[in-house]
């Protein structure tokens, strides 16, 4: 009897202890009584992104999440105590302003951060095709690289297919990623992207560029400055987000021109029942003074119904949707991605030879800019 009496003794101080914590310190009361603070309150970023730091106090372990995929943080929670949450955001290319909410959470407990992202000031000064709203565009205003070299394109924005295959078309040049030692072939000054074939050796370097964005429909359009020379071959278009096998998945090329038939310049459509390696290609093209030396704004416009191209406004390439469901007419009705790149040689821009004294052959692009309807 004695033993179980000291037993049920025993059984409530057992039971006080398992309630007590560690190193003397005694948790909040269940939710009601957990707190979490942020300093600052909220976070306002730029238009072109960057990552800003929340101070956050908290008396119970806890995690967030953000409701939008532009802006992340990092790390993912943390526990009771003081720490330091970096905030990320990505470059804000839209015409609008923009509103992430950060939620952290501890149990039931919820506490809310505001983050808001301003716009381009330069938005205010371009011009929306009637019926569009701009919803991702670069000016290549982007400051010096740190130990003053040329600042590149914004990894945010684009990212570089390289490699010296010859791409299909007996291309000659190798296509190259950022800096080549301390020189670059992409080069970001003075509000201009330069793409820049050169001479290096025994080869000639150059890039091939492409948005980490994709689109179904919309008016897509750049000013361009064009290279001059027998070889160079300067291109904006745009290829298939999930392809699989050309010309099945569909091509469109918005500007083309080869340096031996100097200022016409091209657009076009390639599928797999139209396209220029079976002589059944669609392609339009005028003559567009001054293309090589002076900038120009080249446009295409993408809808369910057609795909048009333009230079400066003037239509010199219609390509009607047949409407027949055949994705050998129109497999235009996926995402595509922008390109840009500067050719040398090849089955088109070698046609008549090259002109290596033409190197370096530079294509300067002032902006890049995407427009689409709401209801395409």
């Amino acid at each position: 009897m004695m033993k179980r009496l000291i037993y049920l003794f025993l059984i409530p101080l057992l039971g006080m202890s398992a309630c007590g914590s560690d190193n003397g310190v005694t948790p909040p009361e269940p939710d009601a009584e957990i707190s979490i603070t942020t300093a600052p309150a909220s976070l306002t970023f730029p238009f072109d992104g960057g990552t800003l730091s929340l101070e956050v106090t908290a008396n119970a372990e806890w995690g967030v999440s953000s409701d939008q995929a532009w802006c992340v943080s990092s790390p993912s929670g943390g526990l009771s105590g003081s720490s330091t949450l970096r905030v990320t955001a990505a470059k804000n290319s839209g015409s609008e302003p923009r509103t992430a909410t950060l939620t952290f959470r501890s149990g039931a407990y919820r506490h809310t951060v505001s983050v808001t992202q301003t716009t381009d000031p330069a938005i205010n000064e371009i011009t929306t095709p009637e019926g569009y709203a701009l919803v991702w565009h670069d000016e290549f205003d982007a400051p010096r690289a740190s130990g003053g070299r040329p600042a590149l394109p914004s990894t945010d924005d684009w990212w570089y297919e390289t490699g010296a295959s010859g791409w299909g078309n007996n291309e000659l040049e190798n296509y190259v990623p950022g800096f080549q030692g301390n020189d670059t072939c992409a080069v970001v000054t003075n509000g201009t992207l330069k793409i820049i074939a050169k001479k290096v050796g025994n080869e000639v370097l150059s890039i091939r560029m492409n948005t980490t964005r994709n689109w179904m429909y919309g008016y897509f359009e750049a000013r361009l400055k064009l290279p001059s020379g027998r070889g160079t071959w300067p291109a904006f278009w745009m290829m298939p987000a999930n392809f699989t096998a050309w010309p099945d998945d569909g091509e469109i090329d918005i500007m083309e021109e080869v340096g031996y038939r100097p200022n016409y310049v091209s657009s076009s459509v390639h599928t797999k029942t139209y396209n220029h390696a079976i002589g059944t290609g669609k392609t339009g093209e005028q003559y567009v003074e001054g293309a090589e030396g002076s900038f120009h704004v080249y446009a295409l416009e993408w809808t369910p119904d057609y795909i048009r191209g333009m230079a400066d406004g003037r239509e010199h390439f219609r390509y009607l949707n047949d409407k027949a469901g055949d994705l050998g007419t129109w497999p235009f009705n996926a995402a595509f991605y922008l390109k840009l790149n500067l050719a040398w040689g090849g089955n088109w821009g070698g046609q008549q030879g090259v002109d290596e004294t033409k190197l370096p052959a530079t294509y300067e692009v002032d902006y890049v800019r995407v427009f689409q309807k709401s209801n395409p």
